[in-house]
């Protein structure tokens, strides 16, 4: 661990025991996973992970959240969240990760009233604010702490000391919601996500890495994967494979980004962009 890394890690270590107390939005990824052990490791029981179910996120992600929390020796439960039934969050518009995030802080706040915690908190870290992400502004009228952002972490950083701590997330994919594979407009549904899941399910069974299924409608899907792995693609069997199970779930136009997997890629259409 270099000194840096080595200070930014006591530094973690000392707003959480400020903090006393925390629920923790936790999703399974690289950065909330690093929250949690480093939280647990100092507050014990007083670290509560809050995993949320809802169609945006992915069935497998959820299984993996809860075995992670509990090999950590975790305090932990789950909520039902209901953005799909909030009709701004089904417009799809582009602040729509705000309305996400105001469902999910809002219950985190219920969850830590009821049972005595000060504060929430969730994983952002430096990298989140040079992106477009309009869930931070639901952090900010909901008093939701960042501790790894506020110890000057980046994802490098998380990264490293994952690896550092024995973490199984150190390098794991970037994660990110269902409802980011749809183009800002379309309309956001719960079949339409459970048939994204069920596409990435394919890729990921496939033995990709890195991956994304975008919805621009019912019937075209395109693909991201890693740019390493996109000669894998043009294997004929594997790649009848995909096209076989993507037809199986209602696509007839399925495309492959040769660009490659990336995050984000819906922002590209921004005009900041």
């Amino acid at each position: 661990m270099t000194p840096e890394l080595e200070s930014k890690y006591i530094r973690l270590q000392s707003i959480l025991r400020e903090m006393g107390n925390l629920v923790i939005g936790y999703s399974g990824g690289v950065d909330s996973t690093l929250l949690l052990k480093v939280a647990v490791d100092v507050l014990d029981n007083n670290a509560l992970a809050v995993i949320g179910k809802s169609e945006t996120y992915p069935l497998h992600e959820y299984e993996e959240a809860i075995r992670i929390a509990k090999s950590l020796g975790a305090r932990w439960e789950e909520i039902r969240t209901e953005e799909t039934d909030n009709l701004k969050f089904k417009e799809n518009p582009i602040d729509r990760c705000y309305h996400c995030k105001t469902e999910l802080f809002s219950k985190l706040h219920l969850i830590a009233k009821e049972k005595g915690f000060n504060w929430i908190a969730d994983g952002a870290i430096t990298d989140d604010l040079a992106d477009f992400r309009p869930g931070m502004k639901a952090e900010k009228e909901q008093n939701v702490r960042s501790p790894l952002l506020e110890a000057g972490f980046t994802k490098v950083d998380v990264r490293e000391l994952s690896k550092h701590l024995g973490l199984p997330t150190w390098d794991k994919g970037s994660f990110a919601c269902l409802s980011s594979r749809f183009p800002y407009g379309t309309s956001i549904t719960k079949e339409a996500l459970q048939k994204i899941d069920a596409a990435e399910n394919t890729l990921r069974e496939s033995g990709f890495k890195y991956y994304r299924v975008r919805y621009h409608d019912e019937k075209t899907a395109r693909i991201e994967v890693g740019t390493e792995e996109i000669g894998r693609l043009l294997d004929n069997e594997l790649r009848a494979k995909i096209v076989d199970r993507f037809k199986q779930l209602g696509f007839i136009y399925i495309t492959l980004d040769l660009q490659g997997y990336r995050t984000g890629s819906m922002n590209e259409t921004l005009p900041n962009k």
